[in-house]
C-alpha cells in the first residue's frame, strides 16, 4: 500500500511542486517545518534533512508554538505545514497565526479543500486511497508520501542552491562520513623516509632495498631537477622477473611505468580513492604544481583511515 501510494503521489508532481522549490530557494530567513502528531515526527525529519544540505531550518511545534515559540518565526522565513487532514485544530490556529506574521505559507496535506490547504500559498497534495495496517487507521501510507515528498523537496532545493560534496562535508565533520569527505590526500600520503625516491639509473636490486625500507609498495623516480619521471612497482617486478634474469641488475628507468597517475596534495582522499580504483593501482605519487613528487599515497593508508 505504501509503495503505491508513493507511485501515485510521483504522478502527481506538477507545477506547484515547481512552485514550492522556487519559493524555498527565494526564501531569506530561515525553513520552519511544523506538524502535529505523526506528521509533526516527519516534519522534524524534513527540518533535519534540509539543515543537513545547507538551508537553515528549524521544528515548530504547533501547541508550543501558541506560548510563545511563534517569536521563532519571522515574515522572512518559509513555512511548511505538515497536516494530512488538514483540519487539526492546532495545525488550524497555528497557520491563521503565522499568515498574519506574514510568512510564505507551503502546506503538504492530503486534503486539498481543508482550511489549512486554503490558507497557503501553495498546497502539495499527499493524499493516499488508503493506510496500511488493521483497518486504515495507524498514519502509514500518508506519512510516508509527505518524507518522501519532504525529502523530494529538500534535494532538489539543494540542486537549485548548488550544493556541493565540499558544502556536505563541512556541515558534517563528525564520525566516519566527516572523515571521508573532509580528508585530503596531504593528510595520509607517505613523507620523507616513508617516501622511497630513486633515479632513473639506479638499480632494480637497490630500488627493491629502498622500498624495503621505506616499508613501502613502490618507488616514486625522478629526473635530475627532482621531477616525477615514473613509478616503480611490485607488479612492474612481476611483470619483468620471469623473462629476464638480470633484472635486479638493470636501472630502474627501463622496467619503471612512465608517466604514471599522480594526486595533488589538496585532493580530496575520497577522490583519490576512486582514481586508485578506476585504473586498478594500489600507490600514487603526490606531486606539487611543478611535477614534483612531495609524497606516496597507498591503498593501505586509506584502508588504515576508513575510507575503503
Amino acid at each position: 500500500m505504501e509503495a503505491r501510494a508513493l507511485e501515485r503521489l510521483q504522478r502527481r508532481l506538477d507545477r506547484r511542486f515547481a512552485e514550492a522549490v522556487a519559493r524555498l530557494q527565494a526564501c531569506q530567513g530561515r525553513v520552519v517545518v511544523t506538524g502535529m502528531g505523526k506528521p509533526g515526527l516527519i516534519a522534524q525529519k524534513i527540518s533535519a534533512t534540509l539543515a543537513s544540505l545547507g538551508v537553515p531550518s528549524l521544528w515548530l511545534h504547533p501547541a508550543e508554538a501558541a506560548h510563545g515559540d511563534l517569536g521563532r518565526v519571522t515574515a522572512q522565513d518559509v513555512i511548511l505545514a505538515l497536516s494530512y487532514s488538514g483540519e487539526t485544530d492546532e495545525m488550524v490556529h497555528l497557520v491563521t497565526v503565522l499568515k498574519r506574521i506574514g510568512a510564505t505559507l507551503l502546506v503538504m496535506t492530503g486534503n486539498p479543500r481543508s482550511r489549512v490547504a486554503r490558507a497557503a500559498d501553495v498546497v502539495l497534495d499527499t493524499g493516499v486511497e488508503e493506510e496500511a495496517g488493521p483497518g486504515g487507521l495507524v498514519p502509514t501510507a500518508s506519512t510516508t508520501a509527505m518524507l518522501a515528498l519532504g525529502d523530494a523537496l529538500a534535494v532538489t532545493l539543494a540542486a537549485a542552491r548548488g550544493f556541493r560534496t565540499e558544502d556536505f562535508a563541512r556541515l558534517h565533520p563528525g564520525g566516519s562520513l566527516g572523515r571521508r569527505l573532509l580528508m585530503t590526500v596531504k593528510d595520509l600520503m607517505r613523507t620523507g623516509p616513508a617516501h622511497p625516491m630513486v633515479r632513473p639509473t639506479a638499480t632494480v636490486q637497490q630500488v627493491l632495498l629502498a622500498i624495503t625500507k621505506a616499508r613501502a609498495g613502490s618507488a616514486t623516480v625522478v629526473d635530475a631537477r627532482g621531477r616525477l619521471i615514473g613509478l616503480f612497482t611490485d607488479g612492474d617486478l612481476r611483470r619483468h622477473l620471469e623473462r629476464d634474469p638480470r633484472l635486479l641488475s638493470r636501472p630502474v628507468r627501463a622496467v619503471m611505468t612512465p608517466r604514471p597517475k599522480t594526486a595533488q596534495p589538496a585532493m580530496l582522499a575520497v577522490e583519490a580513492l576512486k582514481m586508485l580504483r578506476a585504473h586498478r593501482i594500489d600507490e600514487v605519487p603526490v606531486v606539487d604544481p611543478r611535477g614534483r613528487p612531495v609524497g606516496l599515497l597507498d591503498v593501505q593508508d586509506l584502508l588504515k583511515a576508513g575510507l575503503v
